[in-house]
């Protein structure tokens, strides 16, 4: 028989990692606790009652040729940017395609991964699950977590003093369902990231009034990008990324606080960050005509609770309150793991590359889609799962056991598993050096001999996912097809009245463009 996998979750990680095992030719077995596929995006209970709830936003934030997965794009007539229940239909069809489901046992809780006595020499695990109030014992050859990281909600009251006398409701964002509970009050919105500026924007079309109170500030973009084009079709290409990764840090915050500064400037809504932080934007399109129109104020850190108020950093008086929401992020957690599995020290967990503890003595567990992309995740959590298939294969996959034993040493691998520090480093530098270690990363200069076309749509146009089924394990037929007809895909479902003799010029003016640079860069020996 082959190798035995349980894999963690069937959300977007554990669908991929499912797949991946079966790709390398290992026996995977998914447990997930609910009755269906999807995570975070399923929400029965408000799909059926034909309202879907908001959290983790609604629509995606990340455009569908950006968070396809890489040897499966999404229909074309799916929106660019897609609503919840679209995105399950993808999922839906992906497991469907690739005959995931009979590896999922539905309804079924981890309750606890434990080392085998022979760990040593064999890197077994013993796996206990529950279904209908059973217990059952497993054996695997390997463990995939794909529990995702939004699990144990942060709410961190003793950094709110007076909260105990506040006399209004209060929740942490995850108990966020609807509006409804916002009709006619006075709502105070804790934090400034993604969940925290949806809920902002969805109450104040209901209640009163709406203040955000954020000590850091942010920077907020459109999921539209010049001439309207999706933001990480624009923003996430080689080329980009090969400038912000060039310059000195300080010139590369200067660069984004530009490029964010361009839409609204921030200082003028009370939204500019603070210079020693490095933070991820969040995304929003309404955000700053709802300040505009006086239905959302920007507030600085809460200092302190009153019955009735809150009193702000810097700020005289003080703000009657009727609800507040803390959208104060989350906890990782691994309830099933024994605590020195994944060490969490003081919120840091040592993982080579965010996936592999580092003081096994057999890379045999790996945890998968940790981390928070500016950008798709799926993509990310994909080439993860590629990486770690093949290290449990014991194929040529970089856990060439003395750069993985001074990875501890190296300090590359602490990871904040608070998020509010979130991983630094680019997502396009991150997966293309994981996809180096299975030989999936595509070679710009090796294309450019063979295909100049396919060469100068990989390094101008997006880093769309597919790029990493051109060459090596994985490699799939339609990966060519599918980057030069990328934009097609992006344009169909809005081009939907073309006037007459009017015809696409985007591609073929980044095509012009594109050369240009390459001859100037040439030119000046770049």
């Amino acid at each position: 028989t082959g190798m035995r996998v349980a894999v963690v979750g069937a959300g977007i990680s554990g669908l991929t990692a499912t797949k991946c095992c079966l790709e390398e030719g290992l026996e995977p077995t998914c447990f997930e606790q609910s009755r269906d596929i999807g995570g975070l995006w399923r929400y029965t209970e408000y799909i059926e009652a034909g309202r879907p709830s908001l959290y983790p936003s609604v629509i995606s934030n990340t455009s569908k040729e950006m968070s396809a997965f890489s040897d499966f794009p999404y229909p074309e007539d799916f929106p660019v940017f897609l609503p919840n229940a679209q995105l399950l239909e993808y999922l839906r069809r992906y497991a469907e395609h690739f005959g995931l489901r009979e590896h999922i046992k539905f309804g079924t809780t981890i309750v606890s991964v434990r080392k085998r006595p022979d760990f040593a020499t064999t890197g077994q695990w013993d796996v206990v699950t529950e279904a209908d109030g059973k217990q059952m014992s497993h054996i695997f050859d390997a463990v995939m977590v794909c529990s995702g990281n939004f699990s144990e909600p942060s709410l961190p009251l003793h950094c709110f003093p007076g909260i105990e006398r506040f006399q209004g409701q209060y929740f942490h964002s995850r108990q966020y369902k609807h509006p409804d509970v916002f009709q006619g009050k006075r709502v105070l919105v804790v934090g400034m990231g993604n969940s925290g500026v949806d809920i902002a924007v969805e109450a104040s079309r209901v209640a009163t009034k709406v203040t955000v109170s954020t000590s850091r500030g942010a920077w907020v973009l459109s999921r539209m990008f010049d001439n309207g084009y999706p933001w990480d079709m624009v923003f996430n290409t080689r080329l980009m990324s090969l400038i912000r990764n060039s310059l000195p840090g300080p010139l590369s915050w200067g660069l984004i606080n530009y490029r964010a500064n361009q839409w609204f400037k921030h200082e003028n809504y009370g939204l500019q960050p603070e210079k020693r932080y490095f933070l991820v934007p969040v995304l929003n399109d309404d955000l700053p005509s709802y300040i505009l129109t006086g239905r959302i104020t920007i507030k600085p850190g809460v200092k302190e609770f009153k019955d009735n108020s809150v009193v702000f950093h810097n700020y005289p008086e003080e703000e009657p309150i009727d609800i507040v929401v803390f959208c104060t992020g989350y906890n990782v957690s691994f309830p099933f793991l024994e605590e020195a599995v994944v060490k969490v020290e003081n919120k840091h967990a040592s993982l080579y590359k965010y996936v592999f503890p580092t003081h096994l003595q057999r890379p045999t567990l790996a945890v998968l889609g940790l981390i928070k992309p500016l950008g798709a995740i799926m993509p990310v959590t994909e080439m993860q799962a590629r990486w770690v298939t093949r290290v449990f294969k014991g194929r040529r996959a970089n856990m060439s056991s003395p750069m993985y034993q001074n990875a501890v040493q190296t300090g590359h691998i602490l990871f904040g598993l608070s998020f509010d520090e979130v991983l630094k480093t680019d997502c396009l530098v991150y997966t293309d050096k994981l996809a180096s270690f299975i030989g999936a990363k595509p070679s710009v200069l090796g294309l450019l001999c063979r295909d100049p076309r396919l060469a100068l749509t990989v390094f101008f146009g997006p880093c769309t996912p597919y790029q990493y089924r051109l060459g090596g394990p994985g490699r799939w037929e339609g990966a060519r097809q599918a980057i030069l007809t990328q934009w097609d895909r992006t344009l169909k479902p809005t081009r939907t009245r073309v006037p007459t003799g009017s015809s696409s010029s985007c591609p073929s003016l980044l095509t012009v463009v594109g050369f240009l640079l390459l001859l100037a860069a040439l030119v000046f020996g770049f």
